[in-house]
């Protein structure tokens, strides 16, 4: 679909030259003399390389159809990590690339938002919050007030997190995917 340059935002995706590109910031310039330009930083998909172009406002560009549908996470093996669309049960492979940073706080079961282009994806946003368990984390010390400074725990995930003295060892919590912190006891 075409649409004028000067149209994208940020999060917008472009194709170019049979590439995907997303939008990191698009900014229209108005010079005092001449054309209106739309300068668009943008993110290669595929690769992760940053490219800058400029067109004219009239230009149009080659915007790509993206479908962001809840997908429901199932397993990971050689080929990647495998969604399930619970709608119609359709399976989906995303590539540890698509995937990225988030692959620890996968679980089973987890409901998560796929970003699919042409049957192949993206990317992927997960939940603002998820729960796990303490493995293992130092024993609390008698006399130390909720106030005082936080000890490290591992999850069950293998990531290190750091929580108030008082929670221990097999006690499940919740935490926040953006960073890995601390958010509360799980209420389950």
């Amino acid at each position: 679909m075409k649409v004028a340059a000067s149209s994208l935002r940020k999060g917008a995706v472009v194709d170019m030259e049979g590439k995907l590109y997303v939008v990191l910031s698009a900014e229209n310039i108005h010079p005092g003399k001449g054309t209106p330009v739309t300068q668009l930083n943008m993110r290669r998909i595929s690769d992760g390389v940053k490219v800058s172009e400029r067109y004219r406002t009239t230009e149009s560009v080659e915007r790509a159809i993206v479908d962001d549908r809840p997908y429901t996470f199932l397993y990971e093996d050689g080929e990647g990590f495998h969604f399930m669309d619970p709608n119609t049960y359709d399976q989906l492979a995303a590539s540890p690339d698509v995937v990225g940073e988030a692959a620890p706080y996968l679980q089973d079961g987890m409901t998560v938002t796929l970003s699919t282009h042409e049957g192949v994806a993206i990317a992927l946003e997960l939940p603002r919050l998820a729960t796990f368990e303490i493995v293992e984390t130092e024993p609390s010390t008698k006399g130390q007030t909720a106030s005082s400074s936080y000890k490290p725990a591992i999850l069950s995930n293998g990531l290190r997190t750091m929580v108030p003295p008082y929670i221990a060892s097999g006690t499940r919590i919740v935490i926040l995917t953006e960073d890995g912190s601390y958010v509360e006891r799980a209420k389950d």
